[in-house]
């Protein structure tokens, strides 16, 4: 099929890439001339495992990219919607949605052909039908369903993943005005037998899409409070308060075999500094002013939102219980993007934690192996020393803060031991074992508890 795809982020550029893998002539449209002329070189503008070879595999075959829309949507059988939806504080912001909507109307009005609509954005329950599919009637002067068809069809691609994630996905929603419609998007995925895929209405589309991104944070941010109830009590560790939770065959059931499965949604049921992102923070936010607009108290999701915000604070809480005065104090901050496999910063709980840092006077010094770059447009490259390496940004320093699950990280406990004066090492992401280092603070683990000799 012939597709075109507006936007070219993590779930645009992705989707096109992977779509183009699957045999399908993909167009994708950015208003960036310079983004578009990256693209069309294999060079790809975000960091995302395997987009590169993909990249580099489709260019100049079946996949490029373009600043003409017109010639996308007349050249294709159907247009994906895959750009930007910011939450302002009140309500998520379509700006983009509606210009995209219009644009691709406007084009429609000359195309004899019939053309589907999918919003890939993730928006909430209604913008389908209410914004997206009278923009495109006004814009083109034609009737959905019997002139074009509109849909939802909500990605599920986590960052760092988000190749693997389209390529061998464990479900595909799809939402349309009609059969016809669904028949069309349905047509898409083809190539990707054995996946269970759901036809539904757009807007119950739309709110699975909130609904699973809101589950996940809310086990993280249950696992948080229970964290910070294990560090109040006195010989509780949260990391091993989980590891029992997690033996439960409903979470990781038992094989007839005796061998046990463990789901990767169990990392989601585990103490650490907070999670962040573009999707997770804005997404619970979104959901709750959906909520609110409509009437209702959204007790449950305003509380995993305090606790998430609450997250990095105990990250310089803990090094206040060492250092209460951080005037001139040398801390290293590992990890500036929100989680490893990606150089996305947002909503990352580093910033909140280095700004808190930058704030008590410490001098700080972090490293990152892939997110420096956005690391120093947000902070500049005089408030905070990038390392271009991890012994770099330990060595000289009183602290050392663990804020990313990055895998180059597990060296830290050598490195530590081979310095004559260690650092105190605060572990965010319960990533180090607790007695690998000489001196030990981490989430959801208190001072006085530890035992005098390690768990087995």
């Amino acid at each position: 099929m012939n597709i075109s795809i507006v936007g070219t982020g993590y779930v645009g550029l992705v989707s096109g890439v992977c779509l183009a893998e699957q045999g399908h002539d993909v167009i994708c449209v950015d208003v960036d001339a310079s983004k578009v002329e990256r693209i069309n070189a294999a060079i790809p503008p975000i960091h995302e495992n395997g987009l590169a070879e993909l990249l580099a595999k489709a260019c100049g075959g079946n996949f490029r990219a373009t600043t003409d829309l017109r010639t996308a949507v007349m050249g294709s059988e159907l247009s994906m919607v895959a750009v930007g939806t910011p939450f302002d504080g009140e309500e998520i912001d379509l700006q983009y949605i509606r210009a995209a909507a219009w644009q691709i109307g406007q084009i429609l009005r000359d195309k004899t052909s019939y053309h589907v609509v999918v919003v890939k954005s993730t928006v909430v329950p209604g913008t389908t039908t209410d914004v997206v599919l009278p923009l495109l009637e006004e814009a083109s002067g034609k009737k959905a369903g019997a002139d074009f068809g509109v849909g939802m069809n909500p990605e599920f691609l986590r960052e760092g993943e988000a190749v693997q994630d389209f390529l061998l996905p464990d479900r595909i929603v799809i939402g349309g005005i009609d059969k016809r419609t669904l028949d069309v998007i349905a047509s898409i995925y083809q190539p990707f037998e054995g996946v269970d895929i759901l036809r539904t209405d757009p807007r119950t589309a739309e709110m699975i899409k909130y609904t699973a991104n809101s589950l996940l944070a809310t086990m993280i941010s249950f696992s948080n409070e229970i964290g910070k109830l294990c560090a109040a009590v006195p010989e509780v560790d949260a990391t091993e308060v989980m590891r029992g939770v997690h033996l439960d065959k409903r979470l990781s059931p038992i094989l007839p075999n005796g061998s046990r499965v463990i789901p990767s949604f169990t990392t989601y049921l585990e103490a650490g500094c907070g999670f962040g992102g573009s999707c997770f923070p804005k997404d619970v936010k979104a959901l709750i002013a959906h909520g609110h607009k409509l009437g209702l108290a959204m007790d449950l999701l305003d509380s995993v939102i305090r606790v998430n915000d609450a997250q990095p604070q105990c990250m310089l809480d803990l090094l206040g219980r060492h250092f209460p005065d951080l005037r001139d104090l040398p801390v290293a901050v590992l990890g500036v993007a929100f989680k490893p496999g990606t150089d996305d910063i947002r909503e990352s709980p580093a910033l909140p934690v280095i700004h808190g840092l930058l704030e008590g006077g410490a001098h700080v010094s972090a490293f990152d192996p892939i997110a420096r770059r956005e690391a120093e447009k947000h902070f500049g490259k005089n408030a905070v020393r990038f390392a271009d390496s991890l012994e770099e940004a330990v060595t000289g320093t009183m602290a050392v803060l663990l804020i990313t699950r990055w895998p180059e990280f597990d060296k830290l406990p050598q490195l530590l031991a081979a310095m004559e004066d260690a650092p105190l090492f605060i572990d965010g992401r319960r990533a180090i074992p607790r007695h690998a280092v000489p001196r030990y603070e981490g989430i959801g683990i208190g001072p006085a508890e530890r035992p005098a000799h390690p768990l087995p």
